[in-house]
């Protein structure tokens, strides 16, 4: 059944006697358009929003200047939503692969979310070859994943004329802002090299630890005398893996500082400075803008997002087969970071964002009829706009699909303890 954006667009040229299927995409309408003597020939490049951004919608369709605006960012919310489901479907098909493969699924998955179920499915078979007597820990860091401030700022001064220079100000959500400080940072530090941790270190340590160990504890391990044994519990001593607790040398990865110290590396909360190329990883509120600029910019940014991964601690004791273990906890520590990136980072701000996408598309498609007083104009003006809104909705749904997954990726690792 066709989308009921697609029939908004291409309804209107079916009944121009151009009888092409409703299945037919609505860039080929538009060429059909062109082709019966309809003007407004002229379209931008759909998938590419700075060829969107450059084009002049008013005069190429006879549209007010706000109008244009508007449909000009509406479209640009609609292609940013689909590159962001696309990037977020790849990264976590290619970390499911990961798990999938290793653990001796050598299927080809072609989505995300197949790769995901696959995975989730070879990890709880894993466990249960690990057998009834296998006990698993599992801690990891908080992840973090930003879009550039900055950039978001260029973005909101560029989709309304109203906001320029000081006024395109970008707002993040306090203690979630993430770059290089200069001075002393409240938070997180993900160290570039190995570095003294006032607080939790996630990560290697080179010196005596007090917490949780993936590897063997040489001191003591809940309470008890451990020589280089595995822990599952609580270490006191060397860890030759990674730990999570407090470190009193220099820990390589993450720290989770207990108040405000240098970091040498990424701070991710508050710095007593400017921080550097400034990312929030949390809620960012731009200047008053329309609400097609604000989908569009949010769309736009949070699909070049990056992240701060977290530092995945598991511990298995007590497996049947030790060397499957050994497997187990290396492609969990290496392909997780990104399952749990999604999971929780982008589970927490990818949502709100899609549903904003979604009300602005189907407002903008809405007065895409009226919007220019050429009916002709009209009728190629959708034909031009209609294939990213009739995206939006299998944006959303992927992107739906995908964050349940990695969810239950997640839990598929938990299950049990």
């Amino acid at each position: 059944m066709t989308s009921p954006i697609l029939r908004r667009f291409c309804g209107p040229v079916v009944l121009l006697g151009l009888m092409a299927p409703f299945t037919v995409h609505c860039s080929q309408l538009k060429q059909a358009a062109s082709a019966a003597g309809v003007p407004g020939g002229n379209c931008p490049d759909m998938t590419k929003i700075e060829e969107i951004d450059k084009f002049d919608f008013a005069g190429n369709f006879k549209l007010q200047a706000d109008t244009a605006h508007k449909i000009k960012a509406g479209v640009g919310a609609a292609v940013a939503l689909k590159e962001l489901a696309d990037k977020i479907d790849s990264d976590l098909k290619g970390a499911c692969l990961g798990i999938t493969h290793d653990l001796g699924d050598a299927g080809d998955y072609k989505s995300g979310p197949d790769a995901c179920k696959a995975a989730a499915k070879v990890i709880g078979d894993v466990r249960a070859k690990l057998g009834a007597s296998a006990k698993i820990g599992f801690d990891f860091s908080e992840p973090h994943c930003g879009i550039e401030v900055n950039a978001y700022a260029d973005c909101a001064g560029g989709c309304d004329a109203s906001v320029k220079g000081p006024t395109a100000e970008v707002q993040c959500e306090p203690g979630k802002l993430s770059g290089t400080c200069g001075a002393q940072c409240t938070g997180d530090c993900e160290a570039s090299a190995a570095a003294a941790c006032s607080g939790e270190c996630n990560g290697t340590c080179d010196a005596d630890v007090s917490g949780s160990c993936d590897a063997n504890c040489d001191g003591k391990c809940d309470g008890k005398a451990s020589k280089g044994a595995a822990c599952a519990g609580k270490c006191d001593g060397k860890c030759s893996g990674n730990v999570k607790g407090t470190c009193k040398g220099k820990c390589g990865g993450s720290c989770h500082l207990s108040g405000a110290a240098s970091c040498s590396g990424t701070c991710t909360g508050s710095c007593s400075a400017k921080m550097e190329a400034p990312k929030c990883t949390g809620t960012a509120t731009p200047p008053k803008v329309n609400a097609e600029c604000r989908a569009k910019c949010d769309a736009q940014l949070q699909a070049k997002y990056s992240c701060v991964p977290p530092h995945v601690n598991l511990r298995i004791t007590g497996a049947a087969d030790a060397k499957l273990a050994a497997t187990f906890q290396a492609t969990l520590e290496k392909n997780l970071p990104v399952v749990l990136s999604t999971a929780i980072a982008l589970g927490k701000e990818v949502p709100p964002l899609v549903g904003n996408v979604v009300s602005v598309a189907q407002g903008v498609q809405g007065s895409l009829k009226a919007a220019s007083s050429d009916p002709k104009m009209g009728v190629a003006l959708g034909a031009c706009v209609g294939k990213p809104f009739a995206d939006v909705a299998g944006a959303a749904d992927s992107i739906k699909g995908n964050l349940s997954v990695s969810v239950s990726v997640q839990a598929s690792v938990k299950a049990g303890g």
